[in-house]
């Protein structure tokens, strides 16, 4: 099963970071023109300071590393669904998926030429899930608040997005919840050696 994200910013990253980690084919296709190029973080959990391109890398070297196939700039033109098909065009090529997360800051024109539904506030109206009005088209980050805009936030958008894809794909509630056990398999012993 296949996911486009649409940006790659925190939200479109962590949603593809946790696609890509639990089994989904993910695509992003990314512009890099997120704020965090403008920003230093120091209220990031985890993160004492860190350049917001510095994070960037990081974070992008982290979903390579689970395999997921980044466009960098590659400026995505249009989302249309038919007939319970997704279909992304850049300006060269179309991509059909069955997902799609968007993940494309305060910019909410794909959304709207989609037909999502918005709010009073003129945000895209999406439920706890982050998905839109448009089935299985999940909006994320500052396309769905008025002012909380946070790469803390839109990464919990993002990763909220990509659980649902994942709890739809598995047919059950998904939680992506790793233990010692599970990072020693993947990276090797996480204990240094004396």
């Amino acid at each position: 099963m296949s996911v486009i994200i649409v940006g790659g910013g925190p939200a479109g990253l962590s949603a593809a970071l946790f696609t890509a980690k639990n089994g989904l084919e993910t695509t992003v296709f990314d512009m890099d023109e997120t704020w965090m190029h403008k920003a230093h973080l120091f209220n990031y959990p985890g993160i004492g300071s860190i350049d917001g391109s510095n994070y960037m890398s990081v974070l992008g070297e982290q979903v390579d590393d689970f395999g997921v196939d980044r466009h960098q700039a590659t400026n995505v033109t249009a989302v249309e669904s038919k007939q319970n098909e997704l279909t992304v065009a850049t300006e060269t090529d179309k991509y059909s998926s069955k997902y799609v997360i968007l993940a494309t800051g305060a910019n909410r024109d794909l959304a709207r030429d989609l037909g999502c539904a918005f709010t009073e506030e003129d945000i895209v109206d999406v439920d706890v899930t982050m998905e839109t009005s448009v089935e299985n088209v999940y909006a994320t980050g500052a396309m769905v608040r008025a002012e909380e805009w946070q790469a803390v936030i839109s990464a919990g958008d993002g990763a909220a997005a990509a659980l649902n894809i994942l709890t739809k794909e598995k047919g059950e509630h998904f939680h992506d919840f790793d233990v010692p056990a599970d990072a020693e398999q993947l990276f090797g012993s996480l204990v240094p050696e004396e």
